[in-house]
Parts: C-alpha cells; structure tokens; sequence
C-alpha cells in the first residue's frame, strides 16, 4: 500500500513534585504501574528499531525525580532508571521533547518567570541526556502566541498546539490547516507550528488499533495533494491503557505492535516521522496565528483555560502567584544595583530558594484538581514569601 502520510506519535511524561516518593511509599502497586510507562516507549523503539519513530517529552521535575536517589533506590527493585535514562540518550528513533520546568500554564503565569521556566527545563534535558530538543510541548496544550518570542530565545524550533486553535492566514482545506506545520510570527519572532489532531489523540488516549487508525487517517488525508504530517499526542503514563502490566491488552501490544508490523510491511497508507525530520524536507508553505487555549480535559473544551482558572479559588491562587513573583523580581533587581558595593551572596542565596519555591507553585497540577489541590499552591508560596521578607532585612541593613 503506497504511503500517503506520515505520522508524527508523541507522549507526555510528567508527576507533580515529590509524587514518586509519595507513590512507592503509599502504593506501590500504582508506581510500579507508572514507572514501567517510562520504560515502555524505549522498549518498543528497540523491537521495531528500523521503523518506529516517535516523540517523548519530561517535565524537569519528573526528571528531578527519576534522578533522585532516593527514589532510584525506591524504584531499583522494578526497574533500573539510570539504565532507562541512558536508553533514551542512544535513542535516535526517539525524539525527545521539551517543556517547562514545573509544567506551568504559560498563558496564566507571570510572564518574567516565562525564562526560567523555559531555560530549567531546556536545561535538565541537557544534563539527563546530553542533548538540547528542537521541538516544545507547552504544559496542558495551553498556549499563547506571546510566548513565541521566549521560546525562540530559549532555543526552540518548534511547537505543538492543538490543531482547533490554529487559523491560518490563508483560507485552507481542513486536511491542509490540521496535517501540515505553519509558521507563526510573535513580536519580530517566528517558529514553526505543529498542529495536533483532537480527535485521533483522543482515540489514542483511550483505546484503538492499527486497521481503525488507518482507515481513520485515509478518510481525513486521501484528498490531499501532497504530503501530510498527521500528528496525534496523549500522556503516557495515565489511564489503564497505558498502565496496563499486560502489555497485550494496552497501548503498546494491542495497537502499537501491530501498527510497526503493518507499516514494516507497507500494508499502511501511513508511516512513522520524527517532526525535525518532517520539517526539514517540508518546509511550511503558510502562516497562521494560534488562539490561546489549551487541550480538552474532562468535560471542558480548552478554549478558555476554564480547567485550570475557572474558579475563585483557582484565580485567588494564581493571583497570589504573581503578587509573590512581582516581589521576587524587585528583589532581584535590588539585589542587581548593590551587588557591585557589597557582599550579596548570602542574599542571594535566600533569594534563588524563593525563586525556586514561586516557581514549583506553578506546577499546572495544583490548578488541575481543582481546590482540592489549591493547598499545594500556598505549600510553595508561603514559604517563598518568607524568604522573600528574609531579603528584605536583609536587603534593608
């Protein structure tokens, strides 16, 4: 069967901070079934090394956490996780993708923690694996065209949004808006945009196998005249589908064993892309401009962040975020403007834990639960507002 299209697979891997700990020790038979989806996507990319190709991003805390210790040591007794690790550097099937530190809503946070956020998780990749991503998943599918200019800064080439808030300049046929990537201009800045298709994600989230999968991508692609990037993205490590120990019954026996065989066999009219692959011998004919808004989770649709910032607690939280933040940056440039006349490293040092503190209450979980959650977000924020008083003092003498 001749190929019409190519498919671009991704996962997102993420926990809050401290959840692993939290999971060995409360209920191992839930961490071991989490753990092990970590191994899984390296795993199958070794059985079908000449044909799969597919897309795994981190949050840096979850690596925080996969590189911790302690928790190495909790975990070594179902699965060796410096070993994986190092799988997933000598991966070249793999392509691993970037995100924010503390997994943030960008569009909700202070634009001045943008940076860190960005360069921490940029920066942790590195240190795990040696090796800086191209590519850019933003936290929750939440994305706002301000954010192009930090993420070109920050050494990103691409980013995947969800394909309902895509439109381009141009009026388009739907297989041209959602299966081909655009360039997208913020500010003087550009980058190159992946549009997502809703509906096969969700699908791969839940359950499929390869012959609906490609009757599926035959029935949106087959007018196309020319090659189409079909792109589909789900967690990896949540729902049973993913959990599942015996590998027959989810995602990677049912569906993605018998999706390598056929496309090895060319008995697919799709095949496996890496996305920098794809761009580089498809450069994007288009420009068009992405809505804010992000993934549908539950019964919202993502359009209007409501998931993350639709209740009072939630926006008190937030606001609370940036009241702290604000405080934090004055500080820093206090701190900038004596530095030259005085000793400022024990300052400073208060100064970077509160930072890291501001920055860990952004974590998009502590929204996503709604305010049963909301506690976590003071858990950080409280202590980074006593220690942004400490400067102060200390600032003052």
């Amino acid at each position: 069967m001749e190929n019409t299209a190519y498919h671009a697979l991704g996962f997102h891997m993420h926990q809050p901070p401290e959840n692993l700990k939290l999971l060995i020790e409360t209920n191992e038979w839930e961490a071991k079934q989490i753990i092990l989806c970590y191994q899984r996507p390296l795993k199958y990319a070794k059985y079908f090394e000449d044909i799969a190709r597919f897309h795994v991003g981190f949050s840096g805390i979850l690596l925080e956490q996969l590189t911790d210790k302690e928790i190495i040591d909790q975990y070594r007794h179902i699965l060796d996780i410096p070993e994986m690790l190092d799988g997933y550097s000598n991966a070249d099937n793999i392509e691993l993708i970037g995100m924010g530190y503390f997994h943030p809503i960008f569009p909700l946070i202070p634009t001045d923690d943008w940076k860190e956020q960005l360069d921490r998780g940029r920066g942790k990749m590195k240190d795990v694996f040696g090796k800086e991503p191209e590519g850019f998943w933003p936290p929750e599918m939440a994305f706002c065209m301000e954010m192009i200019p930090a993420l070109k800064k920050s050494g990103y080439n691409y980013i995947v949004v969800d394909s309902v808030h895509v439109k381009p300049e141009d009026r388009l046929e739907k297989e041209d808006i959602i299966y081909q990537p655009h360039l997208v201009q913020y500010d003087g800045a550009d980058m190159v945009v992946i549009p997502r298709d809703r509906d096969l994600s969700n699908a791969q989230e839940s359950g499929l196998d390869s012959g609906w999968f490609n009757n599926e991508v035959l029935n949106k692609t087959g007018k196309a005249k020319r090659p189409c990037l079909v792109t589909t993205w789900s967690d990896g490590e949540n729902g049973g589908w993913f959990r599942q120990i015996d590998e027959g019954a989810g995602f990677w026996g049912h569906y993605f064993a018998p999706y390598m065989d056929r496309a090895r066999n060319k008995d697919m009219c799709i095949r496996p892309k890496l996305i920098s692959d794809y761009i580089r011998e498809h450069r994007p004919r288009t420009r068009a401009e992405v809505r804010t808004g992000a993934w549908n989770v539950g019964s919202t649709s993502g359009y209007d962040l409501s998931q993350w910032a639709g209740s009072e607690t939630q926006r008190k939280a937030m606001e609370e975020v940036w009241e702290i933040s604000k405080i934090y940056h004055h500080s820093l440039e206090e701190i900038e403007r004596i530095k030259k006349e005085k000793d400022v490293s024990s300052i400073e040092d208060t100064l970077k834990e509160a930072h890291n503190m501001l920055l860990r209450s952004q974590t998009s979980c502590y929204l996503f639960w709604g305010d049963s959650w909301i506690p976590k977000v003071y858990e950080s924020i409280t202590p980074a507002k006593e220690l942004l008083e400490k400067v102060r003092r200390q600032l003052s003498k």
